[in-house]
């Protein structure tokens, strides 16, 4: 059995609420006891270090631990420094220190979202007193560096990590018992319809369902899309949505069906060669293979149309958004036990904004069966 652990906002509150304690007492703790509220259970965090540093002021230290997850913030240190602050205002006040992102189109604000916001408020105000007041700043000192190897970027989070998630459970997403509950959910969703609609992360569930898809036609796969594509095909599904990041989706026109990098990658590879078939000259193929992500890649590409009134990005996507529909569909029938399937697959990539780039023939046809 894989073993589930904790996000980061659940680290970054057991830090606080360490310092926290400091303050008020002057005795460090060793483990901190954090109300997850999502799921309603208690965790046992244990503090790796705790820190007055003046008699207003002291910092915690813990280290992230994902369980059995293949997260590359494992063991990365999380710090807390708390103060306590004068006069009128919030309880808890919460800052992104370094190695917290910021996100761009939010005029640099933290990168913390709903559910560490929460966590934080509600854990930290149970130990303060009427008007009291604290000022939390969470550090990642590896935040930046590490956040070089994600795709933070191309969702618009730059300088480091995000506080991310809607639970404090973290889900090993690439361990064969995630997969379990995926076609779980998969097995239950196909007794009920034709029709289904993949979407690899939290991103592309949210976007289908804002532009109208039914929610119970919505399937997460996280990195698994070949073997949810065959087993769709063994319950008999009819149709599938590919709905997806283009960094992510557009792997599968290169016939990578487990999406996470740490298997395979090969964006720039696939991208650079439909900018080829596409015609674009060799400089700029060479651009495109430089960009160190693929949303720069589109950058790029959009940048050139602008200029030149070219038409590149329909051009390079609706290749690509089409080599999705066929190689998927060969993918099941591959893998089928009579050679044969009756699944029609469609594809519609977003960008970082979520802003829909391509929607491939098929994925027209079937938006209309599915909003």
């Amino acid at each position: 059995m894989s073993r589930s652990g904790y996000t980061l906002p659940v680290f970054a509150c057991a830090s606080a609420i360490a310092a926290l304690h400091w303050l008020r007492h002057r005795q460090p703790l060793t483990v901190v006891s954090v109300d997850l509220l999502e799921p309603a259970q208690i965790a046992e965090i244990p503090i790796e270090q705790v820190a007055g540093l003046s008699e207003n002021m002291a910092l915690a230290i813990t280290r992230s631990d994902p369980g059995d997850n293949l997260d590359l913030t494992k063991n990365t240190p999380i710090w807390a420094l708390v103060e306590w602050q004068e006069g009128e205002g919030e309880a808890v006040i919460i800052q992104g220190g370094e190695g917290i992102g910021k996100q761009e189109n939010g005029e640099g604000k933290a990168a913390i979202y709903a559910y560490a916001q929460r966590l934080l408020q509600e854990n930290l105000q149970r130990s303060l007193a009427p008007k009291e007041r604290i000022t939390v700043t969470i550090i990642l000192p590896s935040g930046r560096s590490l956040a070089v190897r994600t795709s933070n970027a191309a969702f618009g989070v730059v300088e480091g990590l995000s506080l991310l998630g809607t639970t404090g459970i973290s889900q090993p997403l690439s361990t064969p018992e995630q997969l379990t509950a995926f076609r779980a959910d998969l097995q239950r969703k196909a007794s009920q319809f034709d029709s289904l609609v993949f979407c690899i992360g939290e991103n592309g569930l949210d976007l289908a369902r804002k532009i109208g898809i039914n929610p119970e036609q919505l399937v997460k796969t996280a990195n698994w899309l070949g073997p949810m594509l065959v087993e769709a095909d063994v319950l008999g599904v009819k149709e599938i949505l590919l709905f997806g990041y283009h960094g992510k989706l557009m792997k599968l026109a290169g016939g990578i069906f487990h999406t996470h990098h740490h298997l395979a990658d090969g964006r720039r590879e696939i991208l650079t060669t439909y900018c080829s078939l596409a015609g674009l000259k060799q400089s700029d193929i060479q651009a495109i293979f430089d960009s160190p992500t693929a949303e720069a890649a589109l950058t790029y590409l959009r940048s050139l149309d602008a200029r030149t009134g070219s038409d590149w990005v329909n051009k390079v996507y609706s290749a690509i958004a089409k080599a999705i529909d066929d190689r998927s569909q060969k993918y099941i029938q591959s893998h089928s036990k009579n050679g044969t399937s009756a699944i029609v697959c469609g594809s519609i990539l977003f960008d970082r904004d979520r802003k829909i780039i391509m929607k491939s023939k098929t994925a027209c046809m079937l938006s209309g069966k599915l909003c």
